[in-house]
């Protein structure tokens, strides 16, 4: 196993159980017939050109050390998605309860969005991982946003990496508009929000319930003769 592979298998165990115990969250609301407001959960560790371009950018020395696990906060990331903007707060509330993991920071771009129009909720927090060497603190970063926040994110993502973030006027316009009107989405979207509730519960029943039996007409025929 090489220098980077080593480094970074704390971070990648960081994200396999965080998941597992964000979706875990998710899991108990259902359990006990509530709504939960976590959607889904992803996760990931930050690719080795990412970290590259990173320490670049931070003039940082591109090797293995405490001092660039210190200053990239996000080489664990995790990404919580939920219907609701007002679900957003719920699940930051839930993190600063848990004892297995300690916020050390936390950025509120849904208040105060980027200039961009960018907005989600990063929660930085540090975890604990064993290891057979004894328990490493990884920094890992959550965030936590609503799915018409997350598609502009992906698209404003892909975007920022074909122009490297010098984007064309009309692109940014557009971008930005794009963002706000992403944003009264969720709004809307909040103002109905037992509504969708009250429709998701009953899909949900329902859906499970046996399917009446259909006779085809070949079989009505058979029947009929009988």
């Amino acid at each position: 196993m090489g220098q980077w592979d080593r480094f970074l298998q704390p971070y990648k165990q960081a994200v396999d159980e965080l998941k597992i115990k964000l979706k875990g969250i998710r899991t108990e609301f259902q359990k006990t017939n509530q709504t939960s407001p976590i959607e889904f959960v992803t996760g990931r560790v930050k690719p080795l050109a990412s970290i590259y371009d990173k320490t670049m950018e931070k003039g940082l020395i591109f090797e293995p050390s405490t001092k660039l696990a210190h200053e990239l906060q996000d080489i664990a990331g995790v990404r919580i998605m939920c219907q609701f903007v007002d679900d957003i707060h719920t699940v930051i509330d839930l993190l600063r309860q848990r004892n297995d993991l300690n916020i050390v920071e936390e950025k509120d771009y849904i208040t105060n969005s980027k200039a961009s129009g960018y907005r989600s909720y990063h929660v930085i927090v540090e975890y604990p991982v064993a290891t057979i060497k004894g328990e490493v603190l990884i920094l890992a970063e959550i965030q936590i946003r609503t799915l018409a926040m997350n598609f502009w994110a992906s698209i404003e993502h892909s975007l920022n990496y074909k122009y490297k973030g010098e984007f064309p006027d009309e692109i940014m316009t557009r971008l930005q508009s794009a963002a706000e009107a992403a944003f009264r989405l969720d709004e809307e979207m909040s103002l109905i929000r037992s509504e969708i509730h009250e429709a998701q519960k009953y899909f949900t029943e329902n859906k499970e319930l046996p399917k009446p039996l259909v006779h085809s007409k070949r079989e009505k025929g058979e029947q009929s003769n009988v």
